[in-house]
């Protein structure tokens, strides 16, 4: 009897020991990968998740084992197991539903905020590139200079500017620009179709290792679709002359194996103003993507824009209350600007072994910028006026690798990231000049040419064991900063480098399928603008951010979910660039903390109301009490609306943005005026065709979209003065569009 037990326990440890495991692929419709779809063996207790190919491998799965896959947007699946599975391998194919919020399994989601951020995007698609960043939740924009600068951005008490403390990018290519004519980190998102956006992935905070130089505040990444469902074409027509047209077309579309669209914007508009925009913008996007076998898959993205624009300018509010101008007058209606921006991209995404995953992207963008702009009026000059033109032509070079390991020691499963990459930026003839008219150059205030490099490596590591993910990590950043100043009649090339190091470590502990707790810190910083640092002497070549979040996302009904967030963040340095002199302003140290929270609420099955809120205290440490507001960072800001699909035939939606009353300067003297805006869009689609009305500011609120505190002077005054110089927000806009299928 002794005997046959010792036999029976070694069979079994054999068996165990040569346990099988199960490898697959997840694909949707149109044969295209899923990625993070939860794969769970209900009888052995084991779950894994597709990596961005759409494969998985399950661990010690047998034949006659049920699967149980899911992810939010597609239907439930269940399957038994075959021996021929195991010895060959599974497809298994998904087919798309309508996003459920009480589907949401917090164990199940790898990021649940950005899962709620997709449904976010399926239910409130964006149809201008204005709307874009606002669907990353507590991301507030506004827009001035004629529609064609890049948007000023607000985020957890930050003024970012057009992109100083966020890091963005597209499908692994960076927006940002580094050392940019108008303003360190310059982000100018308008190359980007909203229709062809696939996926959003954000984080708040300097969390994440993958992210570097701008991620302070937090970093946005954009993923372009593979492909698209069906061709279509769209026009659209609105109040001030304003004209959109859109096409979309499948090159590829009868192979199962490779696929190739293109998307073809236009716009036009003149605006609100009484000296037209005169606004235009075309988009080109062409996207390849082809499986070089059943894992591997590799894409060519190519794309260019172009826009021009006149602008009014920002007005100060003593002309709009003595009557000179209205809200729609300018006092230098010869504003305004071009720019262009054509990208090439590959991406390879290569299964090296069956835990191994390495995927790597390089790219090269060829960038032109002209500007013109008018501050100050007659302040500086009160002859021919302050008219000012920053200028640049710039190509980018880089490239991104990442390789992924996967093992796992005993109960716990490990994933290990490491990362290297680099970016070269060569900037020719960057220039800043006073200017009249738009065609006269009076003076050249800075002339010459930059090139910077950032070289970076990275290692990430994830724990899972039992419920606590655990999520160490480290980044080393290197730049290269060289400029030659062209107006210095000595050749010089002016040099210097730096390298940073930037630890994180993460923890998030799923309590039940219905709560997940995390806690966040880590360290970043954000670049300066190499004239700066090689001609002033900047002490903080890499300021630093030193940040920590404390929340939880919880669902406490199967149609509701709460996410809530306290943080904290040191910046080393505030920088402020002054476009009028080019130089940029260091102010010390600062400290933010706050309070984010964000609901998500599915009344029915057509009917969906999200709503997100950020409360910040903002303050500089090295003034006094009083004298230490941090000018025009917001202390709460509130966003969200309602939402319909399939009713019947109609979809559409109500949205809404608060921003509170700001200080402009230090001591809070000068006040930035707080806005609610609405806006409401209805779509009716019938077979191909579908009908679209939008309405902007429905109930026509005179709001101011972007203000300063700014010293100026008016041709007909004798002495400066120092008030709010604003935007004014578009009034009461619809707009009208058809769109047809085929």
């Amino acid at each position: 009897m002794k005997q046959k037990l010792i036999l029976f326990f070694t069979i079994t440890l054999c068996l165990q020991s040569f346990a099988q495991h199960l490898k697959g692929r997840v694909v949707d419709d149109f044969k295209q990968p899923i990625e993070n779809v939860y794969i769970y063996n209900s009888i052995k207790n084991t779950h894994t998740h597709t990596n961005e190919n759409g494969s998985f491998i399950l661990e010690n799965t047998v034949a006659d084992d049920i699967l149980e896959i899911g992810l939010l947007g597609f239907e439930k699946k269940e399957i038994t197991i075959t021996k021929t599975d195991i010895e060959n391998g599974i497809t298994i194919a998904l087919v798309s539903k309508i996003f459920q919020l009480d589907e949401l399994v917090l164990r199940k989601e790898i990021n649940a905020l950005e899962t709620i951020t997709k449904v976010d995007l399926e239910l409130n698609p964006v149809n201008s590139s204005q709307e874009i960043l606002r669907k990353v939740p507590g991301l507030i924009i506004g827009q001035h200079a004629g529609g064609g600068k890049a948007e000023q951005i607000f985020l957890r008490g930050f003024d970012i500017d057009h992109g100083t403390d966020i890091s963005l990018s597209v499908d692994g290519m960076p927006i940002n620009m580094v050392s940019h004519a108008h303003g360190q980190g310059y982000s100018d998102l308008h190359f980007l179709i909203p229709e062809t956006i696939q996926k959003i992935n954000f984080g708040k905070g300097p969390y994440y290792a993958n992210t570097g130089d701008f991620n302070t505040a937090g970093y946005v990444d954009f993923s372009t679709k593979k492909a698209i469902n069906n061709n279509s074409v769209s026009v659209g027509f609105g109040d001030f002359n304003s004209l959109r047209t859109l096409g979309m077309f499948n090159l590829l579309d009868t192979k199962k194996d490779q696929n190739a669209y293109v998307a073809v914007e236009y716009i036009e508009t003149d605006g609100a103003f009484e000296s037209p925009q005169n606004f235009n913008r075309v988009n080109i996007f062409g996207k390849y993507n082809a499986f070089i076998n059943d894992t591997d898959r590799i894409s060519l993205t190519a794309s260019h824009f172009t826009s021009s624009w006149d602008a009014s300018g920002q007005i100060p509010e003593r002309a709009v209350a003595n009557g000179s101008i209205n809200r729609f007058g300018a006092i230098d209606d010869t504003e305004g600007g071009f720019t262009s921006r054509t990208n090439f991209n590959i991406e390879l995404n290569k299964t090296l072994d069956d835990a191994s995953l390495l995927k790597a992207n390089a790219f090269y963008s060829h960038y032109n910028f002209e500007l013109y702009s008018n501050f100050t009026f007659f302040l500086e000059d009160a002859l021919n006026g302050d008219q000012i033109k920053q200028f640049e032509d710039r190509d980018i070079f880089g490239m991104n690798v990442q390789l992924s390991n996967i093992v796992n020691y005993g109960n716990v499963e490990a994933t290990y990231t490491k990362g290297v990459g680099l970016r070269y930026d060569l900037i020719n003839d960057i220039e800043l000049s006073h200017t009249k008219n738009r065609s006269e150059t009076l003076e050249q205030i800075q002339l010459g040419s930059v090139k910077q490099t950032n070289m970076y490596a990275f290692f990430n590591a994830d724990f899972e064991v039992g419920k606590f993910k655990i999520s160490p990590s480290v980044r080393l950043d290197y730049f290269k900063f060289l400029y030659n100043d062209r107006l210095n009649p000595t050749y010089t090339t002016l040099s210097k480098s730096e390298a940073i190091v930037s630890p994180k470590l993460n923890f998030l502990y799923t309590q039940k399928d219905n709560l997940q707790w995390y806690l966040k810190s880590g360290i970043g910083f954000h670049s300066n603008d190499a004239r700066v640092i090689l001609q002033q002497e900047t002490d903080k070549i890499l300021p630093r951010a030193y940040g920590a979040d404390f929340g939880n996302i919880w669902k406490p009904t199967k149609n509701l979910v709460l996410n809530t967030a306290v943080w904290y963040l040191l910046s080393e340095e505030e920088l402020v660039y002054v476009g009028d002199a080019g130089v940029i302003e260091p102010s010390g140290k600062s400290e933010r903390f706050g309070f984010d929270f964000g609901l998500r609420y599915q009344f029915t099955d057509w009917l969906y109301l999200d709503t997100d809120l950020t409360a910040t205290k903002a303050r500089s440490l090295e003034n006094i009490s009083g004298e230490d507001y941090i000018p025009l960072s917001p202390d709460f800001t509130m966003s969200g609306g309602l939402s319909f699909s399939n009713l019947g035939n109609f979809s559409g939606g109500l949205r809404y943005r608060f921003i509170d009353d700001r200080p402009a300067n230090e001591d809070n003297s000068i006040v930035a005026d707080g806005y609610f805006v609405s806006d409401f869009n209805i779509n009716y689609k019938m077979k191909n065709i579908t009908f679209g009305v939008a309405i902007e500011n429905i109930f026509d609120v005179a709001w101011n979209e972007t203000q300063f505190a700014t010293e100026s002077r008016l041709q007909n005054e004798t002495e400066s003065v120092e008030e709010i110089h604003f935007t004014p927000g578009t009034p009461f806009f619809a707009k009208a569009t058809i769109t047809y299928a085929f």
